[in-house]
């Protein structure tokens, strides 16, 4: 990166702040990152977990910093792509970024940090509208922004495998659903009928495998269990093999929602378990 500074800009450099930071900077200027509401943390999550667990996605992160250039750290809500197990910020930016809008959002900064990522590499930047009907501002570079609406789906060809539902990027419901159809196409199977057919193959033969599978499927356990394990994995949280069988072992279905939502956040694994 130039160490050149352009006209106007501010007194600080990226490499003046230390991870973790309060504050992302702008050509730099600091721009302080105050704490996300309810309504937008919990959006956050089920983002998060419906874009992590698609076949294509290694690794994802949530308000990751990025830097794009000497006075230019901005961190977006999610972050897919372009997360290195490693610590401090990242160079360069994501190829697909997630911001949420709600009340007192500032639509100055918003459309600034858009155009700074998409200047900087990043080839889809999607802004999920909490405020008003539900929608996701669709953001390329060179093209004009398009309007999803809440029954649409989001496509990202070379990043994502699967498209989304709109409504996966805030509603847990429809989170989860495409968390299992992604961990089970990572597993080799297209869908969740695709399963319960081998279960009936099977089961012809072994008995009750059928019920076991389908029993596991429709409860949505493992698609559940599956997904805490994977953000977890996205933050860079080591989980040993006691903490993991402890997770696939759980059975009960709100005990699982309560980890997924706590495993954006929490500290560490130890933290997350004992809820």
């Amino acid at each position: 990166m130039s160490g050149l500074r352009a006209p106007g800009s501010g007194p600080f450099l990226v490499e003046q702040l230390h991870a973790p930071s309060e504050y992302e900077l702008s050509g730099g200027h600091p721009i302080r990152c105050l704490p996300t509401a309810g309504r937008g943390g919990a959006s956050a999550v089920e983002g998060a977990i419906a874009l992590r667990t698609d076949p294509a996605v290694i690794r994802a992160g949530v308000e990751v910093g990025h830097r794009l250039d000497d006075g230019t750290l901005r961190a977006p809500d999610i972050s897919v792509g372009n997360v290195p197990d490693l610590p401090g910020w990242v160079e360069g930016p994501p190829p697909l970024a997630v911001e949420y809008a709600d009340t007192g959002q500032d639509e100055a900064d918003l459309a600034l940090k858009a155009s700074q990522l998409l200047a900087a590499g990043t080839r889809y930047l999607w802004v999920v509208r909490l405020t008003g009907p539900r929608r996701v501002e669709v953001h390329e570079p060179g093209k004009p922004v398009r309007v999803v609406p809440a029954d649409g789906v989001l496509t990202a060809p070379g990043v994502l495998d699967n498209a989304v539902p709109v409504a996966a990027l805030y509603d847990a419901e429809a989170s989860l659903e495409a968390a299992l159809v992604n961990l089970l196409q990572r597993k080799g199977y297209a869908s969740v009928e695709a399963v319960r057919a081998e279960g009936r193959t099977e089961g012809k033969t072994e008995g009750k495998i059928e019920g076991r599978v389908e029993g596991r499927v429709e409860g949505k356990i493992e698609g559940r269990a599956e997904s805490v394990l994977a953000v977890l994995d996205a933050r860079g949280l080591s989980v040993d093999e006691q903490q993991r069988a402890r997770v696939l072992a759980c059975t009960d279905v709100s005990r699982l929602d309560r980890w997924l939502r706590a495993a954006v956040t929490a500290a560490g694994v130890d933290e997350l378990l004992e809820g």
